[in-house]
């Protein structure tokens, strides 16, 4: 069992994270979850989520008894939070949709809320940080943001759904880009299809 920092901000995708979150908890893993404010404008846009007040509550109502981990909520503004000292024994950091302005921050060294601060700890930490930009098309300065973040160690891993496993709904082509992230974090799962000849 392992505890994972995710954090969801204002990129579309949002369901990304949700359902990351969810794999992770349902293996019986722990994850501390912080969401943006944009985040929480983008779960209500794209999933009439109202997390309000009470986040983890809310969402694990959401995802129901399938749930064997513990999901903890950190305000953005929590710069007090353990995730945002270089001492804390968090698996990996996952920001998952990751904004082009977070990225862009993360790779400035500009660590205003929780998600960009626990982001620097995690790279000069040396720790696992993967960030799932979702937006298209890219300009020179996401290109050169994301090669600085993964010439620094962070994994960049977009939001592209592959079409070689024939997905037949929308909920395939998210588990491919989740089964992707848990791949990446050394994660056995069978959330979409391998390539076979």
């Amino acid at each position: 069992m392992s505890e994972y920092l995710v954090a969801l901000t204002g990129a579309s995708g949002a369901v990304y994270g949700v359902r990351l979150v969810e794999e992770l908890l349902k293996r019986g893993d722990d994850v501390e979850l912080v969401i943006s404010l944009s985040g929480f404008l983008i779960l209500k846009e794209e999933l009439r989520l109202d997390l309000g007040k009470s986040p983890a509550q809310k969402l694990k109502a959401v995802f129901g008894n399938k749930v064997k981990g513990r999901l903890t909520y950190s305000p953005s503004d929590d710069l007090l939070s353990p995730s945002a000292s270089g001492s804390s024994l968090k698996k990996a950091m996952i920001i998952c949709p990751c904004s082009m302005g977070t990225l862009a921050r993360i790779a400035s060294g500009i660590s205003g809320n929780l998600i960009e601060r626990a982001a620097d700890c995690f790279l000069k930490e040396r720790g696992r940080l993967i960030l799932v930009p979702r937006e298209t098309p890219l300009n020179q300065i996401h290109l050169e943001n994301m090669l600085k973040l993964s010439r620094m160690g962070a994994v960049i891993l977009p939001a592209m759904p592959a079409f070689y496993t024939k997905p037949e709904k929308i909920e395939d082509m998210v588990d491919f880009v989740v089964g992707k992230t848990l791949d990446t974090l050394g994660i056995e799962n069978a959330l979409y299809k391998r390539w076979k000849k």
